[in-house]
């Protein structure tokens, strides 16, 4: 796959609220793995995650705003080598089709896809 910045593969990085939490303190404990990375995320969980570590990240808007639409831009156009997408399923969302788009968008290009930690753990490991 092609990559935004053509020496790191592009990982996005977006949490629904209930989840900022965890996202953030994840990305914390791989700070030196995702360190390698191009990394970018939906407005708020990017600014998030910059805030609590060294990572820089590139900001889409937010999710209800049209983030998750941009990350899944970069999927269609091959730009993105992994998505950990911590999304809340127990909250409903006014954007749930944009979410259900995006997971579906990386079933289609075949993009790794971690929703929760455990699997994200996984995922990290083997990236």
């Amino acid at each position: 796959m092609k990559n935004i910045d053509t020496k790191a593969k592009c990982v996005a990085l977006i949490a629904h609220d209930n989840r900022k939490d965890v996202l953030v303190a994840w990305t914390i404990r791989h700070v030196d793995k995702l360190k390698k990375y191009s990394l970018v995320a939906t407005g708020t969980t990017g600014k998030r995650v910059e805030e609590a570590s060294t990572l820089k990240v590139k900001k889409y808007k937010s999710g209800p705003l049209g983030g998750d639409q941009q990350i899944g831009a970069l999927i269609a156009e091959q730009k993105l080598d992994a998505l950990f997408f911590f999304w809340d399923p127990l909250e409903p969302m006014p954007h749930d089709p944009d979410v259900k788009a995006l997971l579906r968008l990386c079933n289609v290009y075949n993009v790794p896809v971690a929703c929760n930690e455990a699997t994200a753990e996984m995922v990290i490991k083997c990236f």
